[in-house]
């Protein structure tokens, strides 16, 4: 037993606390690694340190600029790395620097090439990271999937709009004569239509009999994970993030390639480079360009390297179909965790968007969808299950759209992970999927859109 402190050391050590202060006996938080995720859609800045930070933000309109102090940290040689870490190219950071302000305080000045809303939050240590000080840097004007989507589909040349114009039901004329073509093909796609016939010199021509009117398909295709969220690693280091977005970008360039029954069809990517997006915005996504189908592509993980096999999934909203599914289920809902949602921003379109349910009907046409792809997915590589799983995936929860999600191999097992890795392996896997894609719009004709946007 150890002998009791007397009187005498506790009024010296009182005393050295005094002479030293207590700024001097706190320790500093160090940087542990900086990190910059830049995208159109928008910027994450990211500070990892051993302790939590505290951070006070101050935005400038004019010119933008968005300046945080942060206290408690050692801002040495971690923080001014994050300086050297800026692209030019990045669509929303013009400029960087960091200045010491005071002991353990420092000042981070960026400079903003446009308005932006800005969302700085801590996020508390999860797997392979510890304290995180998050800046996610939104640009004012957000960037409108469906206005890129019509842009990249119909407006690539003069010819193209005119047939924008008559795919969305409006005249050419209405949409030249408007300072922004592009909005009023937008906003007059649903305008309910007159009811009174205009003269025939304005009608468009009647169609020929039995001549079909082409209806664009959309497909909203989900590359897992990014950014912040690396996803499942392989053994040799492969990044679950980066195969599965060039297994998305090849089956887009199918897809954009593809017409089924005569009917054009469009690929929408979730993300469509390297940065975060939450479970519930790639619902929202898809949504918003009224997509006929979500793809969510993955490349699955265990604790062994053993299991080896494509697979897809559905949405189940009464119970995994195995425990193996409920595990990875779990395991795919958590990304938000990893990839760092802000929780604090109370968005409810968002929330609504993960608490809805699927309907009966939607859940039957992912089993037909999913059951499609896996029939070509077994002919280019090996099945983990010979049927279509079911679990609860947050990222499948879109009421009124078809959605599966595709893990496309073991990238835990080093056979499988070479395989990803390979572009013959990924041009044959996207054409299976394309083949499937086909296969069930084939049977499934898309019905004709009635929902506003």
């Amino acid at each position: 037993m150890s002998a009791p402190v007397g009187r005498r050391e506790v009024l010296r050590a009182g005393t050295l606390v005094l002479l030293l202060g207590a700024p001097h006996l706190a320790q500093a938080g160090r940087v542990i690694a900086v990190r910059i995720w830049p995208a159109e859609d928008y910027t994450r800045v990211t500070i990892e340190s051993d302790a939590v930070l505290k951070a006070h933000k101050t935005t400038v309109i004019d010119p933008p600029q968005l300046t945080v102090e942060i206290e408690g940290i050692d801002l040495l040689d971690g923080m001014r790395e994050l300086v050297a870490k800026l692209r030019s190219d990045d669509p929303n950071i013009a400029g960087m620097r960091v200045t010491p302000v005071g002991p353990n305080l420092a000042r981070l000045t960026i400079d903003l090439k446009k308005p932006i809303k800005p969302q700085v939050f801590n996020l508390p240590p999860v797997a392979a990271y510890q304290h995180r000080l998050v800046f996610d840097l939104f640009p004012v004007e957000e960037v409108d999937p469906l206005d890129a989507l019509i842009r990249e589909r119909f407006l690539e040349v003069d010819e193209a709009s005119a047939r924008a114009a008559k795919l969305l039901g409006i005249e050419l004329d209405k949409a030249q004569a408007s300072p922004d073509p592009l909005g009023a093909l937008i906003a007059s796609r649903d305008k309910p239509k007159a009811t009174t016939k205009p003269p025939a010199s304005k009608r468009d021509p009647e169609p020929a009999p039995g001549k079909k009117t082409e209806r664009l398909i959309i497909v909203a295709l989900d590359p897992g994970h990014g950014g912040e969220d690396p996803g499942a690693i392989g053994p040799g280091g492969t990044k679950e993030k980066d195969v599965v977005l060039k297994v998305a970008q090849r089956l887009r360039e199918r897809i954009n390639a593809t017409r089924v029954n005569g009917n054009p069809m469009r690929a929408y990517l979730t993300r469509d480079a390297d940065f975060f997006v939450p479970l519930g915005v790639r619902v929202q996504k898809a949504q918003r360009v009224r997509a006929d189908l979500f793809i969510s592509i993955h490349a699955d993980a265990f604790l062994t390297p053993r299991p080896q096999g494509a697979s897809i999934f559905a949405l189940s909203t009464k119970g995994a179909s195995s425990a193996a599914a409920r595990w990875m289920a779990n395991k795919e809902n958590a990304a938000d965790l990893v990839g760092g949602l802000n929780v604090k921003v109370k968005d409810a379109t968002l929330q609504r968007a993960l608490l809805d349910m699927s309907t009966t009907a939607q859940i039957k046409d992912s089993l037909k969808l999913g059951s499609a792809m896996l029939g070509e997915v077994g002919r280019v590589g090996k099945l983990h299950k010979p049927h279509v799983e079911q679990a609860g995936f947050a990222v499948l929860k879109a009421p009124d759209i078809p959605s599966v999600l595709v893990e496309t191999a073991f990238i835990s097992n080093p056979d499988e992970e070479a395989r990803l890795n390979s572009e013959s392996y990924q041009a044959n896997l996207a054409e299976a999927l394309m083949k499937g894609i086909v296969k069930y719009f084939s049977a499934n004709p898309p019905l004709a859109r009635t929902r506003a946007l």
